[in-house]
């Protein structure tokens, strides 16, 4: 909820839910359960990203399945061109906006609540008060969140990638989400819809890397702001609203570029598993790599960068705080009701 300063004015943000360092979970003060906090806001976060970017992801795709050998900026405006020319124009730019609205939508759900328990279990596990997590429990808990996301929208990941990756009039296109999930069951069986799993769960690091980031980066900032002695979770209520919604913006895209720079590679690596002819064309993920690596050289595997980076910090400002923001919106509206 948002409390107010003796004169009156409003604070920033205060997040509805607070660390309880004796159970290890988050709590609720106003009634709603913390995982409906979590998983509504994460929801609505990647909902409203996703309805943002989606033209980015769709250019960011078609660039990492292009097996070119041309410029980043050559083949960004040629994809351009060739859409606005030859798939519809505008309305091309939001194909496979269905399949991205649902795994985006479920993933930042799924992400959030799970991050939040496994944060409260490593507490308990602890078993002390005031426990200041460290770097590796940020890591532990959203590598362990990311995975289990991963594993449960996997599906959604594949039909999106392929509906992205090709215009709708392109050969063997699949015309809607349902039908492609039905092609996909009925030539390649389940497994089909696992396509790519081994580099997504490779690709838990980005998740983990950016939420340890931005762990520290907060626990840095909130030592600027403080002269006492930092103890606790940074995402207690007396501690979150000493940030506002300008250092989330700095905070998380900072973030964000660190474990974007380190982890790219995968997301290259799993698109070209993901595409209509990987199966002919990779034996797999150490096949796909080295194919990469001889034909297109080290640049290979940063294909997409430069829209990717223009699309994730915006996007991620967005994610964060409309996360955030929305954890405040629940709070006052428990207090309505």
């Amino acid at each position: 909820m948002a409390e107010k300063h003796q004169s009156g004015t409003t604070t920033r943000p205060i997040s509805p839910t607070v660390f309880d360092s004796r159970s290890g979970f988050m709590t609720s003060q106003d009634g709603l359960s913390s995982s409906s906090v979590e998983t509504v806001a994460g929801f609505t976060a990647g909902l409203v990203s996703t309805l943002c970017f989606h033209p980015l992801d769709l250019l960011k795709t078609r660039l990492q399945v292009d097996r070119s050998t041309s410029s980043r900026l050559g083949s960004s405006l040629r994809i351009i061109r060739g859409i606005t020319t030859h798939e519809g124009g505008f309305t091309a730019f939001y194909r496979g906006l269905a399949p991205n609205l649902i795994g985006n939508s479920t993933s930042w759900g799924l992400y959030f609540l799970c991050y939040s328990s496994l944060k409260g279990a490593i507490c308990t596990y602890r078993a002390q008060e005031e426990w200041m997590l460290t770097s590796s429990d940020y890591f532990l808990a959203s590598g362990g969140a990311g995975a289990l996301t991963s594993i449960l929208t996997n599906p959604i990941w594949v039909l999106k990638t392929r509906m992205l990756a090709s215009g709708a009039q392109a050969p063997g296109a699949y015309p809607s989400f349902i039908s492609g999930a039905r092609e996909i069951y009925g030539t390649e069986g389940m497994r089909g819809f696992y396509r790519g799993l081994v580099p997504s769960l490779f690709g838990v690091s980005h998740g983990a890397f950016q939420f340890m980031a931005y762990e520290r980066l907060k626990r840095f900032r909130l030592r600027t702001l403080r002269s006492e002695p930092l103890t606790g979770d940074p995402n207690t209520e007396t501690m979150a609203r000493r940030l506002g919604n300008l250092d989330f913006l700095v905070l998380s895209g900072l973030s964000k570029i660190f474990a974007g720079c380190v982890t790219y590679p995968y997301q290259v690596i799993r698109s070209r598993l993901q595409t209509y002819e990987a199966h002919i064309l990779y034996r797999g993920t150490l096949d796909t790599v080295s194919q990469i690596w001889a034909q297109e050289g080290a640049a290979g595997f940063y294909k997409g960068l430069g829209p990717n980076l223009l699309r994730v910090l915006p996007s991620t400002w967005v994610t964060f705080l409309v996360y955030e923001n929305t954890k405040v919106y629940l709070s006052k509206l428990a207090e309505e009701v």
